[in-house]
Order: C-alpha cells, then sequence, then structure tokens
C-alpha cells in the first residue's frame, strides 16, 4: 500500500469524521482445493460510510455469464488459447474522487503529529472502491487501442492486420484470447506494464468454473467442488441421488399457513440460483418453480428443494461442453406451458440459445399476465391472428382464465 501511494498521513479536519478499517485474512484455494496462498487484506468499514460525503456512485459492471460462455466457445471453435491473468490487489489502483479519512490501521505506526489517514486511492470496502477501479482499467484499456463491447461493458475487443483479441474483466480476474499469439502476448505485456498481475497462463478456473478439456478438443464448463460445497453447507451431501430435479406428479401451491417451515429455504435457493446462472441450465425450471415460494415456505416446497439437491448429487460432474464443429452454428428454442401454475393460472416460459451443440443462454420464467390460450402463452403474435379468425373452439378453460386475468388487472390498477 505504501508503494502503491494509497495513503497519505493526515490531521483530521474539523468536523470530518475517519472512518474504521480492519485486517481480514483469507484462504486462497486451487481448482483442486488445496491451499494456493494466504491472504491479509486491509479493508475500510465501509458501511460507515454517508452519501454525499463519501461516496456517490457505487455500481460497477462485471462481465456476464453469456459473454463469458461465448467467449470460450468460440475460442475453442477456433482452437485460440485462453490466458488468465489475475491484478494484484486491484483496488487499490483507483483513484479517488472524493476526501475520505481512516483510522490508523492496527500496527501501522506514524508520527504523533498525525491523527488518521487520508485515502488518495481507494481500498477495498469502501463502497466506490470496484467502480473506482473498474474506471481505472477502463481508461487504460481503451488507450491501448480497445473498444468497448455494445453488449457487455466488461468485454474489449481489440483488431489489427486481420486479426483480433478479448478481453474479459470480472473485477480482478482478466482473461484474454485472440486469433494471434503475437497480440495476446502483447495485451498481456501492455497489461503488466501498466498493472502488477499474476500470469496463470492456460485458464482453467474461473468464477468458480473448471474448465476441463477433452480429447476431442470440446470443453467441459463444470462447478463439482461447488456442487460438493452445497450439499455440504445443508448437511445434504450423504443424499440418495435422483433422476430428475422435478417430482412431475406433484404440484406445488402458494400457502396461506401462519408458520413456515423450519429449514434454510431462501439460503439454499440462492445457491442453487447461483449455479444455474453459471452451468447448470437442467435445474432452471425446478429453482425457478421453487423460488415463488420464497415469502411462506412450507414442508411441501422444502421437500422440492430437496430433490433438486438429491438431483445434484448424482450429477456433480455435470456441466455444459462445446465442441469444435465445421462451422458456427447458432440457434434459439423457446416453449410455455398453459396456465401450468394452480393459484393463479399463469404460464410459464422457458428458451434456449444453442452455440456449437451447447447452449449459452438460457431461462425459465413465469409470465406476468394470464395467458388465454396455448398459442397465446407461446407467441402474442399468433394468438391476436387467431382472434381475427371466423372459427374458434370452445374454451370452457378459457373463460377460467379470462376471469382470471381481468382481476389481476383489477388488482394491477
Amino acid at each position: 500500500m505504501r508503494l502503491r501511494g494509497v495513503f497519505r498521513a493526515a490531521k483530521l479536519p474539523n468536523g470530518q469524521r475517519a472512518i474504521g478499517t480492519k485486517w481480514v485474512f483469507k484462504i486462497k484455494r486451487k481448482a483442486d482445493g488445496s491451499i494456493e496462498k494466504y491472504k491479509a487484506r486491509l479493508v475500510a468499514k465501509g458501511f460507515r460510510q454517508k452519501y454525499g460525503i463519501d461516496y456517490t456512485e457505487t455500481f460497477s459492471p462485471v462481465v456476464k455469464y453469456v459473454t463469458l460462455r461465448m467467449v470460450i466457445a468460440i475460442s475453442k471453435h477456433f482452437g485460440w488459447p485462453i490466458d488468465q491473468l489475475d491484478v494484484v490487489t486491484a483496488f487499490l489502483y483507483g483513484v479517488m474522487k472524493e476526501q475520505v479519512f481512516c483510522v490508523i490501521p492496527e500496527g501501522v505506526e506514524l508520527d504523533s503529529t498525525f491523527d488518521c489517514l487520508e485515502l488518495v486511492k481507494s481500498i477495498y470496502g469502501l463502497k466506490q472502491a470496484s467502480r473506482v477501479w473498474n474506471e481505472t482499467f477502463d481508461e487504460y484499456v481503451c488507450s491501448i487501442g480497445f473498444q468497448v463491447s455494445d453488449f457487455d461493458p466488461c468485454l474489449y475487443i481489440k483488431t489489427s492486420d486481420g486479426h483480433c483479441v478479448f478481453i474479459l474483466v470480472y473485477v480482478d480476474d482478466v482473461l484474454v484470447t485472440g486469433s494471434s499469439l503475437e497480440l495476446i502476448a502483447q495485451t498481456k505485456n501492455d497489461l503488466k506494464t501498466r498493472f502488477e498481475m499474476t500470469d496463470s497462463g492456460k485458464c482453467a478456473f474461473v468464477l468458480g468454473i473448471e474448465l476441463l478439456d477433452g480429447e476431442d478438443g470440446s470443453v467441459t464448463l463444470c462447478q463439482r467442488r461447488y456442487v460438493d460445497d452445497i450439499l455440504k453447507r445443508f448437511g445434504m451431501d450423504d443424499f440418495k441421488a435422483v433422476a430428475s430435479p422435478v417430482d412431475m406428479s406433484s404440484r406445488l401451491v402458494s400457502s396461506d399457513a401462519t408458520t413456515k417451515v423450519d429449514a434454510p429455504f431462501r439460503e439454499a435457493v440462492g445457491a442453487l440460483m447461483h449455479l444455474t446462472t453459471a452451468t447448470r441450465p437442467d435445474i432452471a425450471f425446478a429453482v425457478g418453480y421453487v423460488s415463488r415460494f420464497m415469502e411462506n415456505p412450507q414442508e411441501e416446497h422444502w421437500v422440492a428443494v430437496k430433490r433438486i439437491f438429491r438431483y445434484l448429487q448424482g450429477t456433480k460432474t455435470h456441466g455444459i461442453c462445446y465442441k469444435p464443429s465445421a462451422r458456427i452454428d447458432f440457434r434459439g428454442y423457446s416453449d410455455a406451458d398453459w396456465a401450468g401454475d394452480l393459484t393463479d393460472r399463469k404460464s410459464t416460459s422457458g428458451y434456449t440459445f444453442m452455440l456449437l451443440g451447447a447452449t449459452v443462454s438460457w431461462g425459465s420464467k413465469k409470465q406476468p399476465s394470464v395467458s388465454l390460450s396455448t398459442t397465446e402463452a407461446c407467441c402474442n403474435l399468433s394468438a391476436r391472428r387467431r382472434e381475427n379468425e371466423a372459427e374458434r373452439p370452445e374454451r370452457t378453460k378459457q373463460r377460467t382464465l379470462a376471469h382470471l386475468r381481468e382481476d389481476s388487472k383489477v388488482i394491477d390498477l
């Protein structure tokens, strides 16, 4: 921190207050779970900061999972290397815009004429630390010829002499890939000139995701270690596995009961949501289904959550596998049920986009309004066209749905 010029000794001005600090100790592990190194980090007690005085804007983007998956898939298709770098104490590079003082940390000795530290650069724990770092990184990367993607602000693209190179950044994790080894090497050297970085070489583990190379040139994105962790966390690591994440013979409904199930329902569903968004589209519907009952979960809802964990017990090594092919084939699929929710008769939509034989983007979500037919549930445009047809089938079920939709409109008003 002294080498980076993070702070300077100061006398606390009248009317100002100093923010507290603390030391945080952490063990960083490798992909196989073994210890890589021990870390000690000084952090600020940012929860004591005052908006408009100590900070203003705090939002900082990170690379989207769909961007990460697409770049990995495309790189594997063309045989491009994917190199991984880690910025050492990244937040210490961001220059502070606000005047912030902090209490002298334990172990730091100053002359008696000073009673605090003024932060010249950001430190971990400050509310604006991530944003300030992102602005610093973004400014430098753009200065060396990269352009920010319109789709993802954490994807940077540079073209030169018919070649291209990509940079992806998630806070302090950086991936570099491209069609030219020379361009990749030049990009890494440019980054290392500005920031102190650890070069891990070939990317094998990023954001908790393992990249497993196959003999056929494929790559599988897998989170088996995370699955093991959450199974142990919720005491389900010895459960018997099942073949599917949802029991289709069971239909769950909301409850008006005054008591809730005595189980970590919300925590478990949250842990599953993280897995769903990264590498496990096969549990997307199941997790979305149980998340509807967050407000008042009952025993039957908890049983449904446990079934998802039991499914994971037998599919720990499952993931998304991208294989090189003769051409890049990009396809999209969508579907929906009709009035599947027994409580409000709303439908559930699902979609997936496939690239190189595997999904890169997916989702499953309950529709916001009641659909009067299977056609409307799947496509509003087709539903409008059918409204103009002379002959329409009897709609006994649809009349009930029509009443429900009108009721929902009244509630919305």
